[in-house]
């Protein structure tokens, strides 16, 4: 603790974003280049080093967070990183892209803003990396045994790495042709530039992580064929099955789900194509959903030059305090949050009628209309009370030339045939069972992260990713030196 009264003379300052006039032009990440750094150490300095940190707790990775924070306010850059990258493969994936349950679990934070966790955590990333903090690290020895990862997401990465370090020779399998799953075609680049991703894949190849793209298991290699193969198997495949929304109109062209329309906005940013096909350029856009996914198709219609973008959330607009009746610290609160979307559109007002921002509080669709030739051109919406029942009197319409679902997803999706042709255990949620040590049914194949667990947070799977690889390690070798932050039944803090 550098110093004992850090929390008491310094207020919270967060990493600036650039003009939204600015940043909407272009497709690079909305924070000013190199204004964390000036502050960063004058915020790592608030941490009370409170003797028992519940932020580790909040934390399904077990981030040392108050060991690093001393160490950033004391300017010691080599040893935080190496803190850091003690729990966390992926420090500059998350310090960019997680919501920081962290920092709802801040000491300071039962009465304070808390600790910028979040900022501290990206910048000792990126410090790193300036430094060469981060080599490679190869195996000393090989353990002659051979594991498939199938999926290329952040859990996929996280259980390849760890595997690759403790000396198996590791093959990640990705259906895509680019590797890093959703954070490669879902994550759009304002919120994470894709060279931070190469960078670390580069890292993995000189550890000896082998990747094949363009590979579906399931339909471009056989699954029974890939677990014969292998020593032991690991699905991460990620919960990519979306959810539908079942209204009169769905039918109609311009209704797309979200993960139609943002890979090809990110294919255009790596240089695939000039424009895309699906752009919401001069339209009329809904959104329909209130969460991350939304957000993320917000910020990318204003780039596009959407006429108007307008999403629904049906749920009520919480309040700008935590209710601790309902959620008390140290819970991850239901909060009114202002996503670098929301700033812009709202500052831009490209939802004229919305109730905050571009969004759209307690609002459900009752139906899609269209024109003579089959294109949707209108959204039917009705208010809903805190039971999701409508409002009598509320029905309202938007136009909309483009309608985007974003409802969230329900597990893996089944159409490669991975899940059928290996004969997996289903959950009736719809996600792949596994047993306490990350298990599937079928002999030697582990699953880990959205494909067991549900759709959550990327904090939670890379946590998984490290966790599987551990328990992989085990079934290979008969124990494990390998750090297993949570098991497949842990569940984030609630009440």
């Amino acid at each position: 603790m550098a110093d004992p009264k850090g929390f008491l003379t310094t207020p919270r300052e967060e990493w600036p974003r650039r003009p939204v006039e600015e940043r909407v032009r272009d497709w690079d990440e909305v924070y000013v280049p190199g204004a964390l750094l000036p502050i960063i150490s004058k915020q790592a300095d608030r941490c009370m080093d409170c003797g028992i940190p519940f932020c580790h707790e909040a934390c399904p990775l077990g981030n040392l967070i108050p060991e690093w924070n001393d160490l950033v306010s004391r300017e010691d850059w080599r040893a935080a990183a190496d803190r850091l990258h003690a729990t966390n493969n992926f420090p500059e994936f998350t310090g960019r892209l997680c919501p920081a349950p962290c920092e709802a679990g801040c000491v300071l934070a039962i009465n304070q803003p808390a600790v910028t966790i979040k900022n501290v955590e990206c910048a000792i990333a990126d410090r790193a990396w300036e430094e060469g903090f981060a080599p490679p690290q190869p195996p000393d020895r090989l353990s002659g045994r051979t594991v498939a990862v199938i999926g290329s997401g952040p859990t996929g990465l996280a259980a390849a790495q760890q595997l690759t370090r403790a000396g198996h020779t590791v093959v990640v399998y990705e259906k895509d042709d680019r590797l890093g799953g959703l954070m490669r075609y879902g994550i759009p680049e304002f919120k994470m530039e894709k060279r931070h991703l190469e960078r670390r894949l580069e890292q993995m190849r000189a550890e000896g992580t082998k990747f094949r793209t363009s590979t579906a298991v399931g339909r471009d290699v056989g699954a029974a064929e890939l677990r014969a193969r292998y020593d032991a198997v690991v699905i991460a495949t990620g919960a990519t099955a979306w959810r539908e929304l079942a209204v009169p109109g769905r039918e109609l062209a311009g209704v797309q789900q979200a993960m139609e329309y943002l890979p090809l906005a990110n294919r255009v940013c790596e240089g695939d194509l000039e424009s895309s096909p699906m752009s919401a350029a001069g339209k009329h856009v809904v959104i329909v959903g209130g969460g991350d996914t939304g957000a993320d198709c917000l910020g990318t219609a204003v780039r596009e030059g959407a006429a108007s973008v307008t999403q629904l959330d049906i749920y009520t607009q919480p309040g700008a305090e935590r209710d601790d009746d309902v959620e008390p610290w140290p819970t991850y609160p239901k909060i009114y949050r202002l996503s670098a979307a929301h700033e812009e559109a709202g500052e831009l007002r490209t939802a004229p009628a919305a109730d905050a921002d571009a969004r759209l509080f307690a609002a459900s669709t009752l139906r899609f209309t269209g024109d003579e030739s089959g294109h949707v051109r209108s959204l039917h919406l009705v208010e809903v009370d805190a039971g999701r029942r409508p409002v009598p009197g509320t029905g309202r319409r938007l136009p909309a030339d483009l309608v985007l679902l974003a409802l969230g997803f329900s597990g893996p999706d089944r159409g490669d045939g991975l899940v059928d042709q290996l004969g997996l255990t289903m959950e009736a949620r719809g996600t792949v069972a596994r047993d306490a040590g990350f298990a599937t049914n079928v002999p030697g194949v582990f699953v880990a992260g959205d494909a067991a667990r549900g759709q959550s947070l990327i904090v939670w799977a890379i946590a998984e990713g490290r966790a599987v690889a551990a328990a992989v390690d085990r079934h290979l070798t008969g124990s494990s030196r390998l750090p297993a932050p949570i098991g497949p039944y842990d569940r984030p803090m609630a009440v």
